[in-house]
């Protein structure tokens, strides 16, 4: 786990909820210098922390109005047959996500498609084709909430520079679930 202070998360809980937000809001809103916010997200970004940025977009505005959670059951559990079918379905148009699970499931997928016929299609003549599948269910999703900000879970005490004015919290709360 990396080693964040206060104004990392200060940083990293700004640029959740915007990505696209100024060097100059994030320092203000880490109560940093604009060049300590800038050195601190370069460092974010070099230390794995952050990993990029990306856009949501409405999947009903897309075509893409139905989700659907996916469970599959593979034979032979071996290494060899779950990666293949995992890089596989992660190429697929209608997979959002693939998770690789313990339990009785080996794999969850989340996936978007047009209509119920999409999806009956996806499952029946794309998934079930394959001879590995030996268990498939399917959960339509009625509504997917995000959590728009994901604080760490251990933050160290920043000590300060002259010149930074003290972290203070984001300008924006966090987006309940």
């Amino acid at each position: 786990m990396a080693n964040l202070d206060d104004v990392d998360a200060a940083i990293l809980a700004v640029l959740q909820n915007n990505a696209r937000t100024s060097n100059r809001d994030v320092a203000a809103a880490a109560g940093v210098s604009p060049t300590t916010a800038l050195e601190r997200t370069r460092g974010l970004y070099e230390r794995g922390v952050v990993t990029g940025a990306r856009l949501d977009v409405s999947l009903p505005a897309i075509g893409r109005g139905v989700q659907a959670l996916i469970s599959v059951r593979i034979r032979p559990p071996k290494r060899t047959v779950l990666e293949a079918f995992r890089d596989w379905v992660a190429t697929l148009p209608e997979t959002l996500g693939v998770f690789v699970t313990a339990g009785d499931q080996d794999f969850i997928l989340h996936v978007a498609v047009a209509d119920n016929d999409a999806l009956y299609a996806f499952v029946i003549d794309t998934l079930t084709t394959r001879p590995e599948i030996v268990d498939v269910r399917t959960s339509v999703v009625y509504e997917h909430l995000k959590r728009a900000v994901v604080a760490p879970t251990a933050v160290a005490p920043t000590a300060r520079r002259a010149g930074d004015r003290g972290a203070r919290p984001p300008t924006s709360a966090p987006t309940p679930l």
